[in-house]
C-alpha cells in the first residue's frame, strides 16, 4: 500500500491489477523487453481520493512519441468546439481576457480560441502533438505545469480569466503543485474547469480499463471538493459530460461561501449514496472485474472454437489494461483496427497484438469485433453501419458482456 499524493494519508488498496506495460507505448518488436511497473487501485480515507498506488515517470508517458491525438475522433472534434464555445462567451464581457488550457494535445479546443483572436496559451508537454497544435495557430508552451511554471507565465502574460484542462488533470501526479500553479495564474474573479473520467461512473459500469498508468487520479466531487478547498478554492459547480465513457466537469473559484450550486449538492448526494466517502463502496469493485473478465474471456473463446475470427477496434491506452488482466491475446485476437498513423504496424503493449488499419480491417471484414474502443460506441456503430449490415457484430463488455 502507498502513501496518498494529496494528503500523504495511508491508502486502502481497492484492487490490483499486477504487473503493466507503459500502456500507450505500442512496440515495434514483440520479442523486445518492455518496462513494467505495478498497478494498483487505492484510495485514501482522509481526503477520499481514489488513486494509483505507484506512478509511472510522467516523461515516460508524455514525451515526443505521445501516441493520443485527440483530433481522432469526430466526436471530440464537436466536444471541444462547443468547450471553445462556451469559453468564448465566457469571457465576452472581459477586457482582453487570457485563456490557459492545461494539456491542450494537438489544439483541438484552442484553435477555435485562437481563430477567435483571443489571447491564449496551452500548456503541452508531449512535443509531438504540441508541434501539431503549434501548426493550428495555437501558442503552445511545451512543459509539464506547477507552481514554477505557473510563476513563469504570470510573469510573461500576466494572469489569466479562465484555466481549464480535459481528460488531464488526473494525469498530473502532483496535483497539490498544479493547484497551486493554478492559484498563482488566476485572476481573483477567474473560473478554473477541468473534466475527466468520473469515478461514480467508472464503480458503476465497472469500466476498469479506464484505470491505467496515466490516469493518476479517479475524481469524485467528494474528493474534488476537499482537494479545492486545501488550496483556497471550492466547488462551484459540476456538469456530467459524456465523453469518455462518462465524465464530469467541475467548475472551481477562489476563495469560500459562493452560492450554494444545486448541482453540487445533488452530485455529492448521489455519491454519498454509493458509499463513496467509505471504503465500503468500493469493496464490490474487484467481484465485478473479475466477473467481467472471465464472462469476456469465455466468450471470446467460445466464438474462436466455432471457427471465427475475431478483430478488435480501436488501439487504446486503456485496453492494455483490460487485454492483460482478462489474459487475452493474439491467440484470440488477430488484430485491433486503428486510424492512428503512428500505431500501425506496431503490436499491443504487453499483449503484442498486431495493430493494423482501418482500411485492412473493411477488406478484412471480420465476422467479430471486439470494440475496445467503447466510450467512442455510438460513433463508432454510426460509422460502421455497412459491416454491421454485412453481418459484422460488434462485442462489448461493460457494464456486461454482450454481441450486438
Amino acid at each position: 500500500m502507498g502513501k496518498c499524493n494529496v494528503c500523504l494519508h495511508q491508502l486502502k488498496t481497492v484492487i490490483p491489477f499486477g504487473k503493466m506495460p507503459i500502456s500507450n507505448r505500442f512496440v515495434t518488436d514483440p520479442d523486445a523487453n518492455e518496462y513494467v511497473y505495478h498497478l494498483s487501485l487505492g484510495w485514501c480515507p482522509k481526503c477520499l481520493m481514489a488513486q494509483l498506488e505507484s506512478c509511472v515517470d510522467p516523461a515516460m508517458m508524455f514525451n515526443d512519441s505521445y501516441a493520443y491525438f485527440s483530433s481522432t475522433s469526430s466526436a471530440m472534434e464537436d466536444h471541444f468546439r462547443e468547450m471553445a464555445k462556451e469559453i468564448s462567451e465566457f469571457v465576452s464581457d472581459r477586457i482582453d481576457p487570457f485563456i490557459v488550457e492545461l494539456g491542450c494535445n494537438d489544439g483541438i479546443m484552442l484553435k477555435h480560441i485562437a481563430a477567435l483572436g483571443l489571447s491564449h496559451l496551452g500548456i503541452e508537454p508531449s512535443a509531438n502533438v504540441a508541434a501539431i497544435a503549434r501548426d493550428r495557430g495555437v501558442k503552445v508552451l511545451g512543459e509539464f505545469f506547477g507552481a514554477e511554471s505557473a510563476l513563469e507565465i504570470q510573469k510573461i502574460h500576466g494572469q489569466a480569466d479562465l484555466i481549464c484542462g480535459a481528460n488531464v488533470m488526473c494525469h498530473m501526479e502532483d496535483i497539490n503543485s498544479v493547484f497551486e500553479g493554478v492559484n498563482v495564474l488566476l485572476k481573483p474573479d477567474g473560473v478554473f474547469f477541468f473534466q475527466d473520467p468520473y469515478l461514480l461512473d467508472i464503480l458503476k459500469k465497472t469500466s476498469f480499463d479506464q484505470i491505467y498508468d496515466e490516469h493518476v487520479y479517479y475524481f469524485s466531487g467528494l474528493a474534488v471538493s476537499q482537494l479545492a478547498g486545501r488550496h483556497g478554492f471550492e466547488l462551484v459547480g459540476m456538469v456530467p459530460k459524456e465523453v469518455h465513457g462518462g465524465s464530469m466537469r467541475y467548475y472551481l473559484k477562489k476563495g469560500v461561501n459562493h452560492q450554494d450550486p444545486e448541482d453540487v449538492t445533488f452530485h455529492l448526494s448521489q455519491e454519498k449514496a454509493f458509499n463513496l466517502h467509505d471504503f465500503e463502496g468500493y469493496v464490490s469493485f474487484r467481484e465485478n472485474v473479475d466477473r467481467i473478465c472471465v464472462n469476456l474471456k469465455q466468450t471470446l473463446m467460445e466464438i474462436k472454437d466455432g471457427g471465427n475470427r475475431i478483430a478488435a477496434y480501436g488501439a487504446t491506452s486503456k485496453s492494455t489494461t483490460l487485454l492483460i488482466y482478462s489474459r487475452i491475446g493474439p491467440e484470440l485476437i488477430d488484430y485491433v483496427s486503428d486510424t492512428t498513423p503512428t500505431k500501425i504496424g506496431k503490436y499491443t503493449p504487453g499483449t503484442h497484438i498486431p495493430v493494423k488499419s482501418h482500411s485492412h480491417f473493411l477488406r478484412d471484414n471480420p465476422p467479430y469485433t471486439l470494440l475496445l474502443a467503447w466510450n467512442h460506441e455510438r460513433e463508432i456503430l454510426e460509422k460502421e453501419r455497412t459491416y454491421r449490415k454485412g453481418g459484422g457484430k460488434f462485442i462489448t463488455f461493460f457494464p456486461k458482456v454482450a454481441v450486438i
